[in-house]
């Protein structure tokens, strides 16, 4: 009722929402380039929301082609009708998704440039997207954990970036760093929400 009641006197509706996504095997390592150059891209433009935008749409695209090593996922979100409450959700999951076990990238190491490269290939990688959006995403707003709601999930993602309704985009992956090693004991630890798909 307050849904309708909000929507007929023209307030505006935010929602805010959060998908992790596990993929997993040994063909996966290169998601995590795709990450951190969308990453640094986004250090570099200094949070402008057309560039993270942009990450955000290759980020989809790369996991929509990948979508044969998809093992679990799960989404949460919330609706507000304020965009300040809206922002401390946004910020709340932020630091959720940060604080996740080996999802902080070092952009700034130069350290290891000159050694040789012998490093285990990563078998498990996890992508969380937090996202904030203006309106009704029915894509986003239902149980992401099967593999046609997930693909049709990531596919509103890149539609709202194009019409332009997104509010704020975050992107954290584990592991983060090139070398770091997330085994199934500590996805069960660190990710226990995810769903098989």
């Amino acid at each position: 009722m307050a849904n309708l009641f909000n929507k007929m006197i023209g307030r505006t509706r935010y929602v805010v929402f959060r998908l992790f996504l596990h993929l997993g095997g040994g063909e996966v390592a290169p998601i995590l380039g795709i990450l951190n150059s969308a990453g640094r891209d986004a250090i570099d433009a200094d949070g402008d929301l057309e560039v993270l935008g942009e990450g955000l749409v290759e980020i989809s695209q790369t996991l929509l082609q990948y979508d044969e090593y998809w093992l679990s996922a799960a989404n949460e979100g919330d609706v507000f009708w304020s965009e300040g409450e809206a922002g401390d959700y946004v910020n709340e999951l932020f630091t959720d998704s940060a604080e996740r076990y080996l999802s902080e990238p070092d952009y700034t190491s130069d350290s290891g440039l000159n050694e040789p490269l012998s490093i285990p290939v990563t078998r498990n990688v996890i992508v969380m997207i937090t996202v904030a959006y203006e309106g009704e995403v029915p894509e986003l707003e239902t149980d992401l954990s099967n593999v046609q709601a997930l693909k049709e999930g990531l596919k509103a993602l890149i539609n709202l970036h194009y019409k332009q309704r997104l509010k704020a985009i975050q992107v954290h992956f584990s592991p983060a760093q090139l070398g770091d090693e997330l085994t199934s004991d500590q996805l069960l630890q660190y990710y226990p929400e995810l769903i098989p798909l």
